[in-house]
């Protein structure tokens, strides 16, 4: 059974039989893993209190093989994220992060641009800041690193070049703007995105991580982005993250 070593940050941590528990990581080198940490839930633990979700871990697991759930023999913390857990509109910001990657993801599939946003993600969340800003602007990026990057090039449809001139308007369930003459045909559930909300979203994907902070959005940009990603996750995954005005974790 061979050995894994990795560093990642933990998805989630669920309840397992009687003293055990299943621990998602999204790792660095492995992209998402499973193990089961035995004794995890026994007073008396060698894991102590490192299994909980936003943890950043090195961690040590024996797998059999690539498709088999490991066993969990080390955990070292080495970051906890405490403050995150010190307020509610931060931990929710952390929640939505996290659950984003466990749903867009699948096992065994590492994306190391992804974990270094994630990583970044958490670490930029502060009571002090704008944590729902840093949220879209997390969403927003870590969308550009995946097969779920939205389109704006170009009509999702026909495939006519799009006018940056002009509003455009968006289809969550095909996963880009739409040209007028399609829109008209009827495709579904359309949101208007204004040019400054298409050049905001421009922007957070292209932008390094350590300057995604000086974008800002206000009003109707704002407003029309949050609605659009909001949208746009909840037709790839077939759930939305959890909100800012009522969380269950």
């Amino acid at each position: 059974m061979p050995l894994v070593r990795t560093r990642g940050v933990i998805l989630r941590s669920q309840r397992w039989g009687d003293a055990d528990r299943i621990v998602t990581v999204y790792s660095h080198n492995l992209g998402k893993i499973r193990g089961v940490a035995r004794g995890a839930r026994r007073m008396k633990t060698r894991f102590g209190g490192v299994l909980e979700p936003f943890g950043l871990i090195d961690l040590t697991l024996f797998q059999k093989t690539a498709e088999a759930l490991g066993q969990i023999s080390q955990i070292d913390l080495v970051a906890s994220y405490s403050s995150i857990r010190e307020d509610l509109t931060v931990m929710t910001a952390a929640a939505r992060m996290v659950r984003m990657v466990d749903a867009i993801t699948v096992a065994h599939d590492p994306n190391p641009a992804m974990f270094a946003a994630l990583v970044h993600g958490l670490e930029a969340l502060s009571p002090e800041e704008d944590v729902a800003l840093t949220t879209l602007l997390f969403q927003i990026h870590v969308l550009s690193h995946t097969g779920f990057r939205p389109q704006f090039d170009c009509c999702t449809e026909c495939g006519k070049p799009a006018q940056h001139h002009r509003p455009q308007w968006f289809s969550p369930q095909l996963g880009g703007v739409v040209c007028q003459e399609c829109v008209q045909r009827g495709m579904g559930r359309m949101l208007s995105l204004s040019k400054g909300s298409v050049a905001f979203i421009e922007q957070a994907r292209r932008l390094a991580l350590p300057h995604l902070s000086r974008l800002k959005a206000m009003g109707s940009v704002r407003m029309e982005v949050e609605t659009a990603m909001e949208a746009y996750f909840q037709a790839i995954v077939g759930k939305s993250l959890p909100t800012f005005d009522q969380w269950i974790c």
